[in-house]
């Protein structure tokens, strides 16, 4: 019998994973989806579900959901990706993780299967996820999806509600070049009858949304903008758009119990729910150090304005990217007088430092380059005075690791 940490050795190591290896990872298509499916008995068709894509905040979006839906009274699976420490973050149940126990009786039960059938980590860990909510017996459960969404894995479901945050330029090599081709590959997850929830609106994308709908008599509404502050524990100013799309989400569910208390309730203790960690996450004072999973340039943009809000002295920004970013577009966001720590995080499809290296930074740039992230956030609470922030972004990964980091120095 292989332990927990052997059973995920084999799933990282065996397995394609698009997060660690990028493009060739990418396997779309439902086929091996649907028969997966069908060989684990649909486990999906057990709860009621709610299906969450979109270029930028569909993370959040799905924990604020869950937190209501929790909040509710009701027994929540929770379905995201990629985690920041442990695998187990991605399959959650009112906020627990899914235990190691579970993840290992799951392998061994169905591991021979996976890998006859050559499955991706991605669709063999959506399988587990479908399969311990209905186990658990959830009442709801809150699908993230996980790259595009017409051809993701997660796109086997009917949900009650389909749910698209915004659209960006990000994964164009898989999407499309065009805002309105990423659109069109994101509306994929609209299904018919069903309602759908568009959290921004602007004509580029507009008109791709209104189509799709129409052909499969989905109900479309478009988020309404907040006109009034709301009290949460995510403090990242980029909440209230994902705020203004989960209320407008949870008035076209037409749930009696969601009541405005509970919505309340909900939204303000969303980190206590669901465990969500690196949106705007400060782990230390004097000097700050703020942890955001920013990491295109939509996102980057909220965590810059943002800044703008904030008082300090310097700022430093430990950031690394992984490839397809415009690197030197990406670092112009940023106030000109700040000093860049720049670094790669340990995965294959990662920038390499030589390649940071040789891109065409203006000379007035104060950028260092480091062999890794610790490296490179070390370097910067070293050079950090008391009243200085250190803003840590560019990729969920360097995040990742700046987090693991700083749990061994605690420990």
């Amino acid at each position: 019998m292989k332990t927990y940490q052997e059973t995920l050795n084999w799933m990282f190591s065996k397995l394609p994973m698009y997060q660690n290896v990028g493009k060739s990872a990418y396997r779309p298509g439902l086929e091996r989806m649907l028969e997966m499916d069908a060989y684990l008995k649909t486990p999906h068709r057990a709860f009621k579900s709610i299906h969450v894509g979109g270029t930028n905040g569909k993370g959040s979006t799905s924990h604020f959901l869950a937190s209501v839906l929790q909040t509710a009274g009701y027994r929540v699976g929770l379905y995201t990706s990629p985690h920041l420490l442990d695998f187990r973050e991605r399959i959650k149940v009112n906020g627990t993780p899914i235990s190691e126990q579970q993840v290992l009786q799951f392998i061994e039960a169905h591991g021979a299967y996976f890998e006859a059938q050559q499955l991706s980590f991605f669709e063999m860990t959506v399988g587990m996820a479908f399969t311990h909510f209905k186990t658990s017996q959830v009442d709801y459960a809150i699908i993230e999806v996980g790259l595009g969404g017409r051809l993701d894995a997660t796109n086997i479901i009917t949900p009650v509600l389909s749910v698209i945050t915004n659209i960006g330029l990000d994964h164009m090599e898989f999407l499309g070049t065009s805002r309105a081709q990423i659109a069109g590959e994101k509306a994929g997850i609209i299904k018919n009858g069903i309602p759908v929830v568009v959290g921004e609106k602007d004509l580029e994308t507009q008109k791709v949304f209104e189509q799709v709908a129409l052909e499969r008599s989905a109900k479309l509404s478009f988020a309404s903008a907040l006109d009034e502050e709301v009290d949460t524990d995510l403090t990242g100013l980029y909440q209230a758009q994902n705020i203004g799309t989960v209320l407008t989400a949870l008035g076209c569910l037409g749930d009696a119990q969601l009541n405005q208390t509970t919505i309340r309730k909900g939204l303000k203790n969303v980190i206590s729910n669901t465990g969500l960690a690196g949106r705007w996450q400060s782990v230390a004072t004097a000097p700050q150090i703020i942890l955001d999973v920013g990491h295109n340039k939509e996102g980057l943009s909220f965590l810059a304005a943002q800044l703008q809000t904030l008082e300090y002295d310097q700022l430093h920004l430990v950031m690394g990217f992984v490839k397809g970013k415009k690197v030197v577009d990406l670092l112009s966001l940023f106030p000109s007088e700040a000093y860049f720590y720049l670094s790669s995080p340990k995965l294959d499809r990662a920038i390499p430092v030589a390649e940071l290296q040789a891109e065409p930074f203006e000379p007035s740039k104060k950028i260092d380059f480091f062999p890794t992230v610790v490296h490179a956030f070390t370097s910067a609470r070293t050079a950090a005075k008391p009243n200085d922030l250190i803003l840590v972004c560019g990729s969920t990964f360097v995040v990742a690791e700046v987090l693991a980091h700083l749990k061994n120095q605690k420990t």
